[in-house]
């Protein structure tokens, strides 16, 4: 069922405010609610290694749980949004500010780099949530080695809190929801994406031997 550009804006806005309400409390598994039963949920740390969690219990668990647990203080400010409404897609750029004040600048620690969220939102046709607006899936991108850098400089200043220095040791395979490439339960790409829904620009010609 089409969504109306009205709906979807609606629905974002109540998604920018339960961000807000979680930033202020340091818990976002409250955000789960507003994924669908069946939502995916992934980013890329590097090549190999990925995360990706399918359905809102390992979204609740996992990608709002472990993945931000330690985070007090850091806010995700979105600088810009665009929606499209023919795709029921979001994009929502934001600013990852750790709320840590660095005295050389007097400024907060901040993520360089861009940031990032692609929504796909979706009316749910069954179940206790029928009829009403979730997202479908989420794809993060985020500037890696940048946010290494501002970590290793918040330590460097001794301004690291025991909740941020336990959340980075949150790395690896043996974390839940982190997977080798091969292994994904989801696509790196959002699933309709990956099915060529949106294809606007054919592959371009192999070229002759």
């Amino acid at each position: 069922m089409t969504l109306t550009r009205a709906e979807i804006e609606e629905f974002w806005d109540s998604w920018l405010d339960i961000n807000r309400k979680a930033e202020a409390t340091g818990d976002w598994r409250p955000m789960a609610e507003w994924y669908a039963e069946d939502a995916t949920y992934g980013w890329m740390y590097s090549p190999d290694e990925h995360f990706m969690a399918v359905g809102r219990d390992q979204i609740r668990d996992w990608a709002i749980g472990i993945e931000m647990d330690g985070l007090d203080g850091w806010h995700y400010d979105y600088v810009c949004t665009m929606i499209d409404e023919q795709k029921s897609m979001v994009l929502g750029f934001w600013k990852q500010r750790s709320g840590i004040i660095n005295d050389d600048t007097g400024e907060e620690y901040e993520i360089l780099g861009l940031g990032g969220s692609w929504f796909g939102v979706e009316r749910q046709t069954s179940g206790a949530d029928e009829g009403k607006v979730k997202i479908a899936w989420q794809r993060d991108w985020f500037d890696m080695p940048s946010t290494a850098h501002t970590f290793l400089e918040i330590i460097k200043a001794d301004k690291a809190p025991d909740t941020l220095l336990k959340r980075m040791s949150v790395t690896g395979h043996g974390v839940p929801g982190h997977y080798h490439y091969k292994d994904l339960p989801s696509t790196v790409w959002p699933p309709p994406v990956e099915r060529g829904d949106y294809i606007t620009q054919a592959p371009a010609p192999e070229a002759s031997a």
